[in-house]
């Protein structure tokens, strides 16, 4: 069962990264979701500071169905988008999944009027995540 954060909903997988970040982009395209982004944390900090970090990527997942109507009730609503999920090495061969929660982050608007989609995008990003942790 995902993990309910303050913020987002998370879960433990024993895989490798890689293998993770592969199967978090499947559960979430089983969901609608697309990935209209991706920042590579560790190659960033590498190349902007020559530090060395554990692998961990942002994608930044969106429906684009989702998207378009709720920007018809709140314009400005492309500030809180897309949906951001981590994927991060939690060493000793586990990796941590993690989702934003997108009835927690629209709350930020006051509009009443978009809890219902956040909502279903939150119920879409729990069921992404549970399929991540039933994967085998």
């Amino acid at each position: 069962m995902p993990i309910q954060l303050p913020y987002g909903i998370s879960v433990e997988l024993n895989k490798p990264f890689d293998v993770a970040v592969e199967a978090a982009r499947a559960a979430l395209a089983a969901e609608g979701f697309g990935v209209l982004m991706e920042a590579d944390l560790k190659a960033t900090f590498k190349k902007k500071l020559d530090a060395d970090a554990p692998p961990y990527v942002i994608l930044g997942a969106c429906s684009p169905k989702d998207a378009f109507e709720a920007l018809k009730l709140e314009p400005n609503l492309g500030l809180l988008l897309p949906c951001n999920v981590i994927v991060r090495d939690a060493g000793h061969g586990t990796t941590v999944v993690a989702a934003l929660d997108a009835l927690v982050q629209l709350t930020l608007t006051g509009n009443d009027a978009l809890a219902p989609a956040a909502t279903a995008i939150r119920d879409r990003l729990v069921r992404a995540m549970t399929a991540l942790e039933n994967s085998v």
